[in-house]
């Protein structure tokens, strides 16, 4: 039998040595593939490595321990068990219940030898259960729905974009606009017309958008509702939207699939 893996992901040193430390003490057949500083490599290390288990730190540089998981559920192979996740958090108590009410477990910094003891035990009896093990993915994406931030009501919400095209500002009607998808640094603007770029990030983009009319579908992807035809899924259950008068297919990941199940 293959020994157990974890891929700690952790950007204060001291913290992260006590956590592998404790973690070997307490669980010996347990080997730590694997320590990362911030959420991109701790991304780039989990799809390399494959861990059983993931300890990801809420708050890192690059990406937080959310957006990593988000990622990883949206990229983990099919046929690959998804690893146990814990998060490693200063929340409170009363943040912390959003983690209660899903299956991911959580570890409070400092980390105590009682409460790292405690999750340890419950690591090792849903990895003894093949169904659990198996289950992990959909655990993971119930924990990311309950913890996607939620809008303020109250932001003004865009009604035009002014989009640069070589060196015009093009006005878009942002009713026109049929998706908006993320390109490094920059926002690609659909329309029937075209493409478009902005400089702004998604995550800046998104607060100023209607939440009844533009859904996000993807990490990178927004759509706008009234322009899809159709959600298709495939042979392998992946997930993906047609829409009115475009070739193109917009992959739905995990996390967003709920949205388009039947009523």
């Amino acid at each position: 039998m293959n020994r157990l893996r974890a891929l700690i992901a952790e950007d204060e040193p001291i913290l992260a040595f006590t956590l592998q430390q404790t973690l070997q003490r307490l669980w010996p057949e347990m080997q730590v593939c694997g320590v990362v500083d911030n959420g991109v490599s701790a991304v780039q290390e989990a799809l390399a490595q494959r861990p059983d288990v993931l300890f990801l730190d809420i708050r890192m540089p690059g990406k937080t321990g959310i957006e990593a998981a988000q990622e990883l559920a949206e990229d983990w192979p099919e046929q690959v068990p998804f690893p146990l996740v814990v998060f490693v958090t200063a929340y409170d108590e009363f943040a912390l219940q959003a983690f209660e009410q899903a299956a991911a477990d959580y570890v409070l910094k400092p980390v105590s030898d009682a409460r790292l003891g405690k999750t340890v035990e419950r690591l090792k009896a849903r990895l003894q259960r093949h169904a659990e093990r198996d289950a992990a993915l959909e655990r993971i994406v119930g924990q990311l729905r309950t913890l996607v931030p939620v809008e303020s009501q109250q932001s003004e919400k865009l009604n035009i974009i002014r989009a640069a095209v070589g060196n015009q500002i093009r006005l878009i009607p942002v009713a026109d606009v049929h998706y908006f998808e993320a390109t490094d640094k920059y926002v690609n603007v659909v329309t029937a017309d075209g493409e478009s770029l902005i400089r702004t990030s998604l995550k800046e983009l998104m607060p100023q958008l209607d939440g009844s009319r533009f859904w996000q579908i993807h990490r990178g992807t927004v759509v706008n509702v009234q322009c899809i035809q159709a959600a298709i899924r495939d042979e392998s259950g992946k997930l993906s939207l047609r829409l009115r008068d475009r070739d193109a297919m917009l992959p739905v990941s995990r996390v967003y699939a709920h949205l388009f199940r039947q009523m």
